[in-house]
């Protein structure tokens, strides 16, 4: 998990002055809830339709993100498992191409 040291701590990304008055931060912690749980939904909505409805998801929990560490948690699983199949598809990709240069040696 050396990965994980590397990257930010977990925890609220509010401005300073917001993070000293405790009525002031769950305000915020409100507003950004509401803003994030709009653009999932949003996502959501799109997903049966053409266009980028997992990505606005994604970026809905970018959104929370900025603020809760369980979807700080979220995001950095989906970025290993991301790179993770980036890096199958790119060995199988290499693979095919080794088996189709073989074929046409023959």
């Amino acid at each position: 998990m050396s990965a994980e040291s590397s990257e930010k701590p977990l925890g609220s990304r509010a401005p300073r002055f917001i993070k000293s008055s405790r009525p002031l931060h769950v305000s915020w912690q409100i507003v950004i809830f509401l803003i994030g749980l709009a653009v999932v939904v949003g996502g959501v909505i799109l997903l049966p339709l053409p266009g980028p409805g997992w990505l606005i998801i994604f970026a809905g929990i970018g959104v929370w993100a900025t603020e809760f560490p369980w979807a700080q948690r979220v995001l950095r699983w989906t970025k290993r498992k991301l790179h993770e199949w980036t890096a199958l598809a790119k060995r199988r990709r290499a693979e095919r191409a080794a088996r189709r240069e073989g074929r046409t040696r023959s």
